[in-house]
């Protein structure tokens, strides 16, 4: 762990945290989270988290080399009306962290346009200012930006969109593996926010039917399938579902439901530490997809193993809106749509192919096949004479061995 820091609100008493878990060519890039009951250790596992997302994204011939991994969390209700007050403080309070080491964006209950507005109006410099120095044409990458951030594709920002892709990318790929037809298949949504909204669409996209969708307010279900985009376009800012929009044969019920639905795809979307040693033996999907961070805990995924239960986890299947936003930043992608989504899921289908195949060829599980990588090309990152951008087509990029 590189730093941790810990901030007290003159304001409201709510307590933020910063935590840089690791610098690699001296930056690190993580979301800023804020929810009621955010704390120290979730954080310190976020950043872990975002250290695995960025590494695993290691690629010979991209212009983006991974950096360090980091996150932000404050213990506030998004809802409340002093949120973004409290968000304000935060941001001109952790600035120099900013500036030095942390580039940052939206993670749940945090809106990428507060983040924005606040750094504008209050002259924070950038977001993104800890890689502004990795550049080598920071006029083009803004413009870059500005194209991606103002894409609208049928009624939804772009950005809001990638990281669902990756998480429906993966799972497909993970069904077909499985010798599953997609088609065929169904699955179960927690949590209806940008991660989640954008999963359900994709997986309908390809043909599976989404049977069940979570929100704070209850678990909407239909077996023969839930319109999704309806409900995409109905669905309030925080990924609440417009129960007006619902059809004759949806049924609204307790929102514990999702984990014991039947469905073949169980996709966490919602919040942490949501499947656990207590309750995992209610889940009768056959595979999970993590599109929240650490949605399975290590005792629970071990149970679902042991029962035959695949588990992709989160660095891998919810990866695609990091490795997207530096895509752009650094050229590899012109930051409109269709470029966007060829890269996002070519990328995203060759790791999980990669990696499904590497568990299965060493007997390992799904995250160990997947953190071996990881492990793998922090070792090349790290090396003294370690690849920088234009020298990163010359690394192999292999899977480790046994």
């Amino acid at each position: 762990m590189f730093m941790d820091i810990t901030w007290q609100d003159p304001g409201t008493g709510a307590h933020g945290f910063v935590v840089i878990d690791t610098l690699v060519r001296g930056a690190a890039s993580g979301g800023l989270r804020m929810r009621e009951g955010c704390t120290l250790e979730e954080v310190r596992g976020l950043a872990q988290a975002m250290t695995r997302k960025e590494a695993i994204h290691f690629r010979p011939g991209r212009a983006y080399v991974p950096i360090g991994g980091a996150k932000g969390g404050i213990d506030f209700d998004p809802r409340d009306p002093r949120a973004k007050h409290v968000l304000e403080r935060f941001l001109i309070a952790v600035n120099p962290i900013m500036r030095s080491y942390w580039a940052l964006g939206e993670d749940l209950g945090v809106r990428q346009s507060d983040i924005d507005d606040i750094v504008s109006s209050r002259g924070l410099g950038s977001a993104l200012a800890a890689i502004e120095k990795l550049l080598t044409d920071p006029s083009a990458a803004a413009e870059r930006t500005a194209a991606a951030f103002g894409t609208v594709v049928d009624g939804l920002s772009q950005d809001e969109l990638v990281g669902g892709l990756g998480v429906a990318t993966s799972a497909i790929t993970t069904l077909a593996a499985q010798g599953s037809d997609p088609a065929t298949a169904s699955a179960v949504i927690q949590g209806f926010g940008s991660m989640g909204g954008a999963s359900a669409r994709f997986l309908a996209e390809a043909g599976v039917r989404i049977v069940g969708i979570a929100d704070a307010d209850g678990f909407v279900t239909n077996p023969a399938g839930l319109d999704v985009e309806t409900l995409l376009a109905t669905r309030d800012p925080f990924g609440g579902i417009d129960r007006s929009a619902l059809r004759p044969g949806d049924s609204d019920g307790d929102r514990e439901g999702w984990l014991s639905a039947d469905c073949d795809v169980l996709v966490p979307a919602a919040v942490s530490y949501a499947i656990t040693a207590e309750n995992c033996d209610a889940v009768n999907a056959g595979l999970i997809v993590e599109a929240a961070n650490m949605p399975v805990l290590p005792a629970a995924e071990s149970r679902l193993r042991d029962r035959g239960v695949t588990v992709v986890p989160d660095f891998l299947a919810n990866s695609g809106t990091n490795a997207w936003w530096w895509w752009v930043t650094f050229g590899d992608v012109d930051g409109g749509w269709e470029d966007t989504r060829r890269l996002v899921t070519t990328t995203l289908r060759e790791l999980t192919e990669d990696v499904l195949r590497e568990a299965d060829r060493r007997h390992i599980s799904v995250r160990q096949a997947a953190q071996a990588r990881v492990d793998a090309n922090l070792e090349r990152l790290r090396a003294p004479a370690g690849p920088e951008a234009g020298a990163a087509a010359e690394v192999a990029d292999t899977m480790v061995g046994p």
